[in-house]
């Protein structure tokens, strides 16, 4: 992608809304559901709504920020399974791994299973996430910053892309790290110079006109050029949007369906953020990377947690509380960091058994659920099973 990512600025009523629309329905024209994913941020609620039932959505559209943030945060993660996919499909790039015939994937891959090669994608989606109020994001989740910039840093080669859109470019909202991250810069209409530096770092912004009017920088570009955005109106919209949903419903992605967004599991009463099915879908955003720091780790602290995620002592400290309810660590012990009960190999297993959903388990599996209590019979029978082998 020369453009991999994009960055758009502009005041109510300049058309900055109007341009995301046009750029969705550019690839609804353009693109199959099966080579395109979209996920749509909308916290107006009414600007992208048109769109909430085309086959190409990973999860409905998005107006709550909490949710939005969990979801960016499952694409790092998603990010980074694609290039250890990529790496041991020996390509740089998703088009290579596309381009690849099942033959010289298999071959490739050599997965252990037939299981194994069923679960193994064929072919890769692109991935767009497309939020039209950065400001709201950045305000009450300021974390998000950090999943922003390793998409931008990294996701070009997985095919994995950002559109972000703000009527507030000010300095804490577009970042240094952001801005310089996003090759692509539209600015239409702002408020003043200094906000039409902050997107393009040089002035002109301001003096547009308004309904379209815009000035871009294109990736590697010195000077902006000023360009005319052009007009989908609703009812072309509508008509697009109703032909793709006679071809084909949308197939939500279930993870991102089952995200909450950050704490959501505290702020439940009676939830208790368990290790189980039930529990896992209840969790902080951040569960997964917190669970691996504690191991890595091996004690089980909130400081340790603000430092290595770069979040509040409130959210570490829920992260904490739910690692315990899950049985990972034990129990507090005043200043003392908490025990960390279980190995990464432990963790590997009780994330697989969670993914496999509700189902009888083997003897082998319930003992290992109940082994991370250290006083309990099976966990003493399976230490002494281990040092007879």
């Amino acid at each position: 992608a020369k453009q991999p990512h994009m960055l758009i600025a502009g005041t109510t009523g300049s058309g900055k809304s109007v341009c995301m629309n046009t750029i969705i329905m550019s690839w609804l024209y353009t693109k199959r559901p099966d080579e395109l994913k979209l996920c749509l941020v909308d916290p107006k609620m009414v600007e992208m709504a048109q769109f909430g039932e085309v086959p190409h959505l990973m999860a409905p559209v998005v107006t709550d920020m909490s949710k939005a943030a969990g979801i960016l945060e499952w694409a790092v993660r998603h990010m980074e399974e694609r290039y250890e996919l990529l790496k041991a499909a020996k390509v740089r790039d998703i088009r290579g791994f596309n381009d690849l015939g099942e033959e010289a994937l298999r071959a490739a891959l050599a997965p252990p299973s037939e299981e194994a090669w069923i679960r193994t994608p064929k072919k890769l989606p692109y991935m767009v996430f497309v939020i039209d109020e950065l400001a709201d994001l950045m305000m009450q989740h300021r974390e998000v910053e950090q999943s922003i910039v390793r998409i931008a840093q990294k996701a070009r080669a997985v095919g994995m892309h950002l559109v972000l859109a703000t009527q507030r470019p000010q300095a804490n909202v577009v970042t240094g790290l952001i801005k310089s991250n996003m090759p692509c810069r539209v600015t239409f209409r702002v408020a003043s110079a200094m906000d039409s530096r902050i997107v393009l770092d040089q002035k002109g912004g301001e003096l547009l006109l308004g309904q379209g009017d815009m000035l871009v920088v294109k990736n590697g570009a010195n000077d902006a050029v000023r360009a005319q955005g052009t007009l989908v109106d609703d009812r072309e919209a509508r008509a697009v949007t109703s032909f793709l949903k006679e071809i084909a419903a949308p197939s939500f992605e279930r993870v991102l369906v089952a995200i909450r967004g950050p704490g959501s599991a505290s702020e439940q009463p009676g939830s208790g953020g368990g290790a189980g099915p039930d529990g896992a879908s209840e969790r902080d955003a951040l569960f997964e990377r917190a669970v691996e720091i504690m191991i890595e780790e091996n004690r089980g602290s909130v400081s340790l947690l603000q430092r290595k995620m770069a979040i509040g002592y409130g959210r570490a400290s829920r992260l904490v509380d739910q690692m315990a309810a899950a049985g990972i660590l034990g129990e507090a012990r005043g200043a003392s960091p908490r025990e960390v009960l279980i190995t990464m190999a432990d963790w590997q297993r009780m994330r697989e058994l969670e993914e496999d959903g509700p189902r009888e388990l083997t003897t082998e599996e319930a003992r290992l659920a109940r082994a991370v209590d250290r006083e309990s019979p099976d966990f003493q029978d399976a230490f002494h099973d281990e040092d007879d082998r």
